[in-house]
Order: structure tokens, then C-alpha cells, then sequence
């Protein structure tokens, strides 16, 4: 029953993901801790229940301000691989970073499920990332390229231009890294 509210509520997602999007507030964050989440963006992520207990998709798609990536994944036919690895780390970014591409670059990647599942894979890696490695991690992603972290406090970025606004949320098989910006593999 849970599963079918999930999927539901993707598939309501997909259209709204090329829809308008919920603007981000910047107020300040929490500061990390082993068990909490922190960064500027967790005020504006209204989270609807505890995602502790959830499969990384259907913690994703708790947060109405992921919905584009949460569609995404469902085109590309990730959901299933995604929710079915364990000990995960994803770089999910925001509606908002679906802003910052254009209408015909997200046209075009949404009808080519093939590039779509390579830049969706590159945000995603094999482990479990805690706040402490982000310092200046270098990481290799599921689909192959290295990404890289640094900052530190509650300040990051991810591959030096995307900002976690939100980090360390955690799912039942991943840990959750909100950014600001669709992040693309090296070519």
C-alpha cells in the first residue's frame, strides 16, 4: 500500500515536474552532527513523514521539492534499482536546479532514457557518505566518473559548483544530499 502511494504520487509528479517549481528558502541551517541533517535549504524542505524507514525513492518523493528528480528517476527506470542497492549515497538535486537547465535541454534529456540514466547514475554512489567525508572527498559514482566534495561546517559544494543546501537525511538503504544544480558527468 505504501509502494502504490509512492508510485502514485510520482506519477502525479511527472507532469508537475515540468511544470512550475517552489521557490527555495535560504535561511540558515543546523550545524552537522552524526545524526542530524544541516544546511540552508532544510527549513524550506517540507518533509511530510519520517523518511528513516523509506527506500531512497519513496524518501525522495516525501519531499515535494524533489519531485522533478523523483520523475526522472521513474522515466529512466532507476526507482527500482535505486530503492533495491543498499547503503547508498544520492545527490538529489532540488526542483530549482532543474531551473538552471533549459526547456529544450530538459526536453531532450527526459526523451532519451539512456542519457538520462547516466546523468542520474552520476549522482548516485556505492556508500554511505557522512558529513565528515565531504571535507574534500573524491568519490566514484555508479555510473563510472569520480565526483568531489568540499567545504566544511554546513558549507559544501559537489564537483565545485553545486551547493548541498540540505545534507545527511537519511533512508532506509541511503543518505540524501539535497543540491542546487543537475549535476552532468564528465564527457
Amino acid at each position: 500500500m505504501r509502494r502504490t502511494k509512492a508510485t502514485a504520487a510520482v506519477l502525479v509528479a511527472v507532469p508537475l515536474a515540468l511544470g512550475g517549481l517552489a521557490a527555495q528558502s535560504h535561511a540558515q541551517g543546523a550545524s552537522p552532527s552524526p545524526s542530524g541533517t544541516f544546511g540552508p535549504g532544510c527549513a524550506a524542505l517540507a518533509q511530510k513523514a519520517d523518511t528513516a524507514r523509506d527506500k531512497v525513492m519513496e524518501a525522495a518523493a516525501a519531499y515535494p521539492q524533489l519531485s522533478q528528480l523523483v520523475s526522472a528517476a521513474v522515466r529512466a527506470r532507476l526507482n527500482s534499482d535505486l530503492d533495491g542497492k543498499s547503503d547508498i549515497t544520492v545527490f538529489v538535486p532540488n526542483n530549482q536546479a532543474f531551473k538552471s537547465v533549459t526547456a529544450s535541454q530538459l526536453a531532450s534529456l527526459l526523451q532519451n532514457q539512456g542519457q538520462l540514466k547516466k546523468v542520474l547514475s552520476y549522482h548516485v554512489v556505492d556508500k554511505r557518505i557522512t558529513p565528515d567525508e565531504l571535507s574534500n572527498g573524491s568519490f566514484t559514482t555508479v555510473e563510472g566518473s569520480k565526483l568531489t566534495t568540499s567545504g566544511s561546517g554546513t558549507d559544501f559544494k559537489v564537483d565545485g559548483k553545486a551547493n548541498i543546501v540540505c545534507g545527511n537525511i537519511k533512508a532506509a538503504n541511503a543518505t540524501i544530499y539535497v543540491i542546487d544544480t543537475v549535476l552532468q558527468p564528465p564527457s
